[in-house]
């Protein structure tokens, strides 16, 4: 299997990278702007980088060839997401595992809801949406990770995870669950085909994160 990263300098996507070399054979993809510079490859034999732009459909494509699944460490701008969905279809590849953030769906209640939106905003949140809508929308079997507020802790790997249509629980999470949850899905992406996720950690059910 080939995995396509998007956005592989993000702490998520190196979380990913470095369980894909250690837990399995598939090859890597890295795609992002200035990788060389900000990325270390660790198996030559296994890892390509190519520099270049979500907006760029020509380097997606040829980012595109031979690849199974890809993971798009941001969904922030809905131009940037339909450039890839498109660049997708038209290169055959049809699974796709986003993160976005928590909110869009108004599945965000009660102190924690509030207090949600006045930290992420309106206008950010409808962009999220936007994105979200657009693979919605589209031909892909997607996964959408509506995340919580982010945090590292190395060997905490707890999630929970809730469906479109129920209220988000879960005040924060950390990057090393997301990963691992990627991990999951990439091991079995039928079972969790055209679903839009809220990830949390568990017991987390506060106001704020612990870190605010």
């Amino acid at each position: 299997m080939k995995i396509l990263i998007l956005g592989a300098a993000g702490q998520i996507s190196r979380m990913v990278t470095d369980l894909i070399l250690a837990e399995t054979e598939n090859d890597l993809v890295l795609y992002g702007r200035n990788l060389s510079s900000r990325i270390f490859v660790n198996d030559p034999a296994r890892e390509v980088i190519i520099e270049g732009d979500f907006n760029d459909k020509v380097k997606l494509r040829q980012a595109l060839i031979g690849v199974d699944i890809v993971y798009l460490n941001d969904m922030s701008s809905p131009v940037a997401t339909q450039s890839i969905v498109e660049a997708m279809e038209e290169s055959d590849v049809h699974y796709l595992i986003g993160a976005n953030v928590l909110g869009i769906y108004n599945e965000v209640t009660g102190l924690f809801g509030e207090w949600n939106t006045s930290m992420v905003g309106s206008t950010a949140i409808q962009k999220h949406l936007k994105a979200a809508k657009l693979l919605e929308q589209s031909s892909l079997d997607y996964v959408i990770l509506r995340l919580t507020w982010l945090y590292n802790q190395k060997g905490n790997e707890n999630y929970v995870l809730t469906q479109k249509g129920e209220s988000f629980i879960g005040a924060q999470v950390t990057r090393e669950a997301v990963a691992r949850l990627i991990m999951t899905i990439i091991h079995d992406p039928a079972k969790y085909a055209k679903t839009s996720l809220g990830v949390s950690e568990p017991d987390t059910d506060w106001a704020k994160p612990s870190f605010y």
